[in-house]
């Protein structure tokens, strides 16, 4: 039985967290140009600020306001009547083909596909020595890509692609200290980590002023990593954590319990009550939820047929051995799907436990885990959003998450995430308004990173390079 009593006033003493790590991760260009006219959703608040001008100077919002004077010989005026201008978005759950499937020399144009969806920040989530190198470059701007936060390898018990295996706490302790050092700015966890392993990388990832993000072994349970500070993705072991006392099993569909069948009998025996009870304890820990639920709920619930999956602007981006893999894996599955009573209550509970984490206060930032499952980076993340509605957070809420919920997580707020004068000069123009329609953040006419101004003849150009 979970003990949930007396937990808030634990979490909130061991989740006090360091602000660290760099702010401004992108070089910031020198050209001065101005947007004029735009309907601001600035995201400091909900409202809609008409006919207003934005001079951008160094890569920085130099003035915005409805009575700007554009300075003599600016190069760049953008008529922005009728559109509406937000803060840059930021993915924080992406990997790129490139780390296994497709050459190196691709990250770069990988990156470019990115910020053509109007993504101009992205966490990647299971980092490597070649992501450091492409953050200096575009630091240096040598590459335009994204800013990037990165987490370290994966931190798992077995061995695996890009990974720390760790099956000791000394081994763990090692593995914080080596990839702070190193330069990253999380430690992911993935799978196959014993409760004394878990205390291991958890005491040295405080002492090294290092968060922990990631997956959550069953053995460690979701009460122990949001004690521990843990940042948790995809609603891991959620699932398993909100099972009725009296079930006649421990382990759900979290994770890799997806492909095995006898788990999906476990949605017959979850209890709504403890839906709000864990919901609860992860908003009074202070840690944040990316919950990733577009992949989950197309791949394994709700399907998708091969001519919808070929239809996607993805799908010309995906090398032929990525395609290959999840062909096969969705065949499989489909082959014989859980029932559609379970997969349909499955979605509901995954949507029920972020909005209630959401009502409870909790924070949290929208990624995509792309590209998994015939689902690219960039396109995604405005999947994602359309998810988090779906789920039940208004517009405002879900586009909080991927701009100033995600500056916030990122200890970065103060340089951007809302649209405000000295901040970084992300922006995205629209061409209709996403608090309308959240879907409407996919009607790009320009973005802007750091400065750089880029009109949507560019962001197309950048996306047919890539699919080259």
């Amino acid at each position: 039985m979970m003990h949930w009593h007396s937990i808030g006033c634990v979490l909130l003493l061991i989740c006090m967290e360091p602000v660290f790590g760099q702010a401004s991760r992108t070089a910031l260009s020198k050209e001065t140009f101005a947007i004029t006219n735009v309907n601001l959703i600035s995201m400091t608040n909900d409202q809609i600020q008409p006919k207003t001008t934005i001079l951008i100077r160094e890569g920085r919002i130099a003035e915005l306001g409805t009575n700007i004077t554009i300075p003599d010989g600016t190069r760049i005026i953008i008529d922005g009547s009728g559109k509406f201008l937000i803060p840059g978005l930021a993915d924080m759950h992406v990997h790129l083909y490139s780390d296994d499937v497709a050459p190196k020399s691709k990250a770069p144009d990988e990156l470019g596909v990115i910020v053509a969806n109007g993504v101009t920040t992205v966490r990647m989530m299971i980092g490597t020595p070649d992501h450091l190198q492409l953050r200096r470059s575009i630091q240096e701007g040598k590459v335009l890509g994204p800013q990037m936060w990165i987490a370290s390898p994966q931190f798992t018990g077995r061995k695996d692609t890009n990974a720390k295996v760790v099956t000791t706490p000394l081994e763990a302790q090692n593995a914080v200290k080596e990839c702070a050092d190193a330069g990253y700015d999380f430690i992911k966890l993935t799978l196959f980590i014993t409760p004394e392993v878990f205390e291991g990388i958890s005491s040295e990832g405080a002492r090294q002023g290092i968060r922990l993000v990631g997956h959550v072994d069953p053995r460690v349970g979701v009460v122990k990593s949001l004690a521990a500070g843990q940042h948790i993705e995809h609603l891991d072991n959620y699932l398993e954590s909100i099972l009725k006392d009296d079930a006649p099993m421990k382990e759900s569909v979290s994770d890799r319990g997806v492909f095995r069948p006898k788990n999906w009998e476990s949605i017959d025996y979850i209890d709504d009550k403890k839906i709000k009870i864990l919901a609860k304890a992860t908003a009074d820990s202070r840690t944040w939820t990316c919950p990733t639920l577009t992949i989950f709920k197309k791949a394994f619930a709700q399907g998708q047929s091969l001519e919808e999956i070929r239809s996607r602007p993805d799908w010309l981006l995906q090398p032929q051995k990525h395609r290959d893999m999840y062909l096969a894996a969705h065949e499989r599955y489909w082959k014989n799907p859980p029932s559609e009573a379970r997969r349909k209550r499955w979605v509901e509970v995954r949507n029920q436990l972020v909005k209630e984490i959401a009502a409870a206060g909790g924070k949290i930032v929208a990624g995509s885990d792309t590209p998994e499952w015939f689902f690219g980076y960039g396109f995604t993340l405005h999947r994602e959003l359309e998810s988090l509605v779906n789920a039940g957070l208004t517009p405002y809420q879900a586009l909080s998450a991927a701009t100033c919920n995600a500056a916030e997580f990122l200890h970065a707020k103060t340089e951007w995430g809302t649209i405000e004068k000295g901040k970084r000069a992300d922006l995205v123009l629209l061409s209709a308004n996403p608090l309308d329609n959240i879907r409407n953040t996919t009607q790009i006419e320009g973005v802007s990173i750091g400065g750089n101004w880029l009109d949507k003849d560019k962001l197309k150009d950048m996306i047919q390079t890539a699919s080259r």
